[in-house]
C-alpha cells in the first residue's frame, strides 16, 4: 500500500468517525445531567409564609397584577397543601378557579408564576429566556415552601407545569402526590424518534417566536397569556422532560397521569411509553384519560379559554386528589 493510499484510508476513517460523532451528538439529548434537585424545605408555617413574601418581592415590577403569586391560606399548617403549576405562556390565573375550590375543601393553596411569565407586556420575548435549570429551581422552591404549609404535600401541574411536576416527583422524596396533566415530553408535530434531534438543533439555532394562533395573533384570549411561543423555550421544556426520563429508576411518590385524548399539542403516545417505566416500579401510579368525544382543547384547565369545560374537568381532578 502506497503512502497516498494510506493517507486516503485515514482521511476516510476520520471522516466516518466525525460523521458518527456528529450523528450521536445530534440524536442524544444534550446537557441533562446537571438538572439536579437541591432541597431546602421549610420547617414550619411561619418560614413558609416568609418565603412566599420573598417570592412576591422578587417578581418584576412589570407584572400583570392578575398574574401575581396566589396564596390562599387557613393561617396555619393544615392537613393538605396543594401547589398548582401553570403552563408555558400562561400564568397563575390559569389555576385560580380550581385553586379556590381546593381552598374551600380545607387545603392551603400556592400558585406561583413560572420564571419570565405573567408580564403585562404580552408581546415580551422574555419567556424565550426560560431554561430547564430555572424550572428545576422553581420546582424545588415551591416544594420547599409547601413543606411548611401542609402535612401532606400535593403538586399538580399542567402541560409544561406537568413536566415540572414529573421532574419533582422523580427528584423529591417529600412529595405525597404528584398529578401530571398533559405533561410535555414531546409534541405531536415532531415525530417521536426525532424529538431529541429537533431539540438539539433548535437549541443551537437563533431563537424564533411563533403565534399560537396565526389568525388571532396578539388578540388571542385570555388577555393575561402570551400569544406567541419561543422555540428555545419549548426546547428547554423538552430538555427537562429528558432529564426526568433519566430518573425513572427512582421510586417516586403516589403519581397520577391525566391525559386528554383530544389533545392536539402534546405527544400522548410518547408520554404513555415513558410512564410505563414509572408504572412498573411504582404501584401507586394511576392514569386517567378524558375521552376524545368530549372535544376538550389542549388547555383544559383555564376557565377563560373559549372552549373551556371546567365542570367536566375540575370535579374529576378534585376527586382524584381527594381519594
Amino acid at each position: 500500500m502506497t503512502l497516498d493510499e494510506i493517507r486516503r484510508k485515514w482521511v476516510i476513517l476520520l471522516t466516518i468517525g466525525m460523521v458518527v460523532v456528529l450523528i450521536f451528538t445530534i440524536v442524544t439529548p444534550s446537557n441533562i445531567s446537571n438538572l439536579s434537585s437541591y432541597p431546602k424545605p421549610t420547617k414550619d408555617y411561619a418560614e413558609a409564609a416568609q418565603r412566599i413574601e420573598r417570592l412576591r418581592a422578587q417578581l418584576p415590577k412589570a407584572m400583570n397584577p392578575i398574574c401575581q403569586t396566589q396564596f390562599w391560606s387557613h393561617d396555619k399548617k393544615v392537613g393538605r397543601v396543594i401547589v398548582l403549576i401553570h403552563g408555558y405562556t400562561n400564568c397563575p390565573e390559569q389555576f385560580h378557579e380550581l385553586g379556590k375550590r381546593f381552598y374551600s375543601l380545607g387545603y392551603n393553596v400556592l400558585i406561583a408564576p413560572l420564571p419570565h411569565h405573567g408580564l403585562a407586556d404580552r408581546m415580551t420575548k422574555s419567556h424565550g429566556l426560560l431554561k430547564a435549570e430555572e424550572m428545576t429551581a422553581y420546582a424545588d422552591n415551591v416544594v420547599d415552601i409547601a413543606q411548611g404549609l401542609g402535612e401532606e404535600v400535593i403538586i399538580m401541574g399542567f402541560s409544561a407545569g406537568g413536566t415540572i411536576t414529573a421532574w419533582a416527583a422523580q427528584n423529591r422524596s417529600d412529595i405525597d402526590l404528584a398529578v401530571m396533566i398533559s405533561p410535555v415530553f414531546g409534541f405531536q408535530k415532531i415525530p417521536t424518534p426525532l424529538t431529541a434531534t429537533v431539540m438539539n438543533i433548535v437549541s443551537f439555532l437563533p431563537d424564533s417566536f411563533e403565534w399560537w394562533n396565526p389568525k388571532q395573533q396578539d388578540h388571542l384570549p385570555p388577555t393575561y397569556t402570551y400569544p406567541r411561543y419561543s422555540l428555545h423555550a419549548l426546547a428547554q421544556i423538552l430538555r427537562l422532560g429528558f432529564a426526568t426520563q433519566a430518573a425513572v429508576n427512582r421510586i417516586g411518590p403516589r403519581m397520577q397521569l391525566v391525559l386528554n385524548a383530544n389533545d392536539n399539542a402534546v405527544n400522548n403516545a410518547l408520554t404513555r411509553d415513558i410512564t410505563k417505566n414509572w408504572q412498573s416500579q411504582n404501584a401507586n401510579f394511576t392514569t386517567y384519560e378524558f375521552e376524545a368525544k368530549l372535544k376538550l382543547g389542549h388547555d383544559l384547565i383555564d376557565p377563560n379559554q373559549p372552549d373551556a369545560e371546567v365542570e367536566i374537568v375540575y370535579p374529576r381532578l378534585i376527586d382524584m386528589v381527594n381519594h
